[in-house]
């Protein structure tokens, strides 16, 4: 009772922006695999949702995993999970579609699948009546092996056009047999079977070739949207429940031109891609309706085109804009000023790395002048809150690059300190680089805890050093080392979440031991053991190697990748996209 009381409640507080229709008979449930605050804040699960809710022959309804409150009653009492707005089982459905924006929640599906009282592998659902299922967001399009053996179908790419096309064969096929049914299906472009590849793994344990055994070639091409104008991504449910509930949000953008080596959306979503300052200014007004504050979404928003006049535009309206994430070289006047008014007291400026040669390794295209100038800018605007985001373990780095963190924070504090307007402190965000697939990083392993400890605490020294007026937030290492295994880990993977949740390990700190069980026990050479989580997270991968996700054609040539890493060794910069000339990528 308690339970449904609560989803009652959500749903009674919720403004659905969009005419729902009224549901046929083919009944889907739309879920995210993390709590409902989470979920509620992702565009991208809000945008899936309204497809399959708009269909005409679909009943769509919601999930989430359950929050931690909800856990306990569902254990105690014995009980499955229920769908948000129909009270129902999830097995009950006719697909389940996985809405996944980070590998870290790969376990979360583990739990759901499992308290759902659904079996976990496809071969153990096969002919008993269990929904279909469905997965796709921007994890699995970098890397959906990890999770591979325990879906039927992905759906590999941006799903405004793809989603529409799966639903439509559905409804052609919906009458044959579970196996031809799931053939059809795969026929979509953009659709992964997994049940097609079989990896085999060398005496290494690396991967020696993939077999195949479907249609046509081994490889799936990663759907893409060319115009985001042919489409709206914004906010459609509104929660104040959710993480963002104060504001309205917009995507801006898909993509990013500057080409980071460690950013992956910076890599998968090539080509760059924006949408119009018109659409956007629209997508603003509709928003002003409901909210104060207008979240505009993407990778890097100061080059959004017109984003100062949207910005001033949405003051000049009474409310505000607040963007994702500025670059600081890309920050103008007239974009700092629009942006302070009516109240934007806080800003983000991420230089990514401390020292200039760290940064041409990342390819940052950033100087030290750049940063100070954008502080100076933000704060003599009337910012009140600095915020610093740093990543500490990259390639090629240095202590001596990591001691530059401090020193360069030190000048941003001094600068912000010294104008007309003042801010009595900065806050750093201090994360641990995690190699990413397609990404010129992807072969990069990851930094051991303890190498990564210690850089953390060289900085707590330094700042503490330097007499006040700077916070240090640091993610653990440990959440970082569970995201790389994930990031970079094969079909093998399943195995250790299958094990993680059997555990109930529910937090970090028990992932992480039950990791370093795992490893001592493979490195003893314990038989019939799991993988070693280390040959995934902190192992270097060979140049050569055949690589979990090389099935999947983002457009990108390997070749391409490989030579930016060379750069990066090397210390060199390479430009940003040009898509109306630049074709080297082969994204465009």
């Amino acid at each position: 009772m308690f339970l449904r009381k609560r989803a009652l409640e959500r749903i009674a507080k919720e403004k659905i922006l969009y005419e729902r229709r009224q549901g046929g008979d083919i009944a889907v449930c739309v879920v995210y695999p993390n709590i409902y605050r989470l979920g509620m804040a992702n565009l991208g699960y809000q945008a899936i949702f309204q497809i399959f809710d708009s269909d005409r022959l679909v009943s769509a309804d919601r999930a989430f995993l359950p929050d931690p409150d909800e856990r306990a009653v569902l254990k105690a009492r014995g009980q499955m999970p229920l769908s948000l707005e129909q009270g129902r089982p999830l097995s009950d459905f006719d697909i389940l579609a996985l809405s996944i924006s980070f590998e870290t929640d790969y376990l979360n599906v583990v739990s759901m699948l499992r308290m759902a009282g659904i079996p976990l592998d496809r071969s153990e659902r096969a002919g008993r009546g269990f929904p279909l299922i469905v997965a796709g967001g921007s994890a699995v399009f970098l890397n959906p092996e990890p999770i591979a053996d325990f879906i039927d179908l992905f759906l590999i790419g941006e799903g405004e056009e793809m989603v529409p096309e799966f639903l439509a064969r559905y409804h052609e096929v919906r009458t044959l047999d579970e196996e031809r049914r799931l053939t059809e299906l795969a026929k979509v472009e953009g659709a992964y079977r997994p049940g097609y590849f079989m990896p085999v793994y060398d005496e290494t344990g690396r991967i020696e070739k993939v077999e195949y055994s479907g249609p046509g070639k081994p490889i799936v091409n990663r759907r893409m949207i060319r115009d985001l104008d042919s489409f709206n991504t914004a906010s459609l449910i509104l929660s104040e429940e959710s993480v963002f509930g104060d504001m309205f949000l917009v995507e801006a953008s898909r993509g990013c031109q500057w080409g980071c080596r460690f950013c992956a959306a910076g890599f998968m979503y090539r080509p760059i891609r924006y949408r119009s300052p018109e659409r956007l200014t629209a997508e603003a007004d509709r928003g002003l309706a409901h909210r104060k504050v207008i979240g505009l979404v993407g990778a890097e928003m100061a080059s959004v085109p017109g984003v100062a006049g949207i910005a001033d535009h949405v003051a000049r309206k009474g409310g505000r804009l607040s963007p994702s994430s500025l670059k600081a070289d890309c920050i103008s006047p007239a974009l700092a000023a629009a942006l302070s008014r009516n109240g934007n007291h806080s800003v983000t400026i991420a230089p990514e790395a401390g020292s200039e040669r760290m940064r041409k390794v990342i390819n940052k295209n950033l100087t030290e002048a750049d940063i100070l100038r954008a502080a100076d800018l933000m704060v003599g605007e009337g910012v009140e809150q600095l915020k610093c985001y740093f990543m500490i373990g990259l390639p090629e780095e240095r202590d001596e690059d990591v001691l530059e963190i401090a020193r360069l924070t030190g000048r941003i504090l001094e600068h912000a300190r010294s104008g007309r307007r003042r801010v009595g402190h900065v806050t750093v965000s201090l994360n641990p680089f995690v190699p990413k697939p397609w990404t010129p990083f992807q072969w990069d392993p990851m930094e051991s805890a303890p190498a990564l400890k210690h850089k953390v605490a060289l900085l707590r020294s330094e700042f503490a050093r330097a007499g006040g007026g700077i916070e240090l937030d640091a993610e653990s290492p440990r959440e970082a080392y569970f995201q790389a295994l994930v990031s970079r880990g094969d079909r093998r993977v399943g195995s250790i979440l299958r094990h993680l949740d059997q555990g109930g390990c529910d937090s970090a700190g028990a992932i992480w031991h039950e990791l370093r069980t795992i490893h001592r026990e493979a490195q003893a050479g314990k038989e019939g053991g799991l993988p070693d989580p280390d040959f995934f997270a902190a192992r270097r991968f060979g140049n050569d190697e055949i690589l979990p996700w090389d099935f999947i054609d983002h457009r990108i040539h390997k070749w391409f990748l490989l030579s930016e890493r060379k750069k990066a060794h090397y210390e060199h910069q390479s430009k940003p996209c040009d898509v109306t000339r630049c074709t080297v990528c082969g994204a465009c």
